[in-house]
């Protein structure tokens, strides 16, 4: 036999700031999307109805509607969840599935992401295997 050894690729972190609302309406940012807020402990959701845009934008921790930023695995985090629940809900944005997108960068500092564009569909491992319709290998 002649096997092989798989040698995992990560992907390389992306150099465009990304935005990814995920299913149920958690709003999640890339490393380049979380510095160029200038990496906020917490930050103000805006919508503009007319022109199907979200807005985030950093605040200071003391505003009342203000949400707080969090990273996602510790130390060496590249991405960082909003609980934007109820912003989503508010604002009939859909959430049936999770879906990214390439935010652009506006005065303030502001990520803007235009909801008119399709997004690309994002699943993670557990939403394959359910696709999939896939069963543990352990038998």
């Amino acid at each position: 036999m002649a096997f092989e050894t798989f040698q995992r690729q990560r992907a390389r972190p992306s150099d465009d700031p990304y935005v990814t609302i995920q299913r149920k309406g958690v709003i999640s940012l890339n490393l380049s999307a979380f510095e160029a807020l200038e990496s906020p402990e917490t930050v103000e959701l805006l919508y503009d109805r007319g022109e199907r845009l979200v807005g985030i934008r950093k605040v200071d921790p003391s505003v009342e509607h203000a949400y707080i930023v969090r990273g996602l695995g510790g130390r060496t985090t590249t991405t960082w969840l909003i609980s934007g629940t109820a912003f989503t809900k508010f604002y009939g944005i859909d959430t049936e599935a999770a879906k990214r997108w390439k935010a652009r960068i506006e005065e303030g500092p502001m990520l803007v992401v235009d909801l008119k564009e399709p997004g690309t569909e994002v699943v993670g491992n557990r939403g394959r295997k359910r696709l999939e319709g896939a069963t543990s290998p352990v038998t």
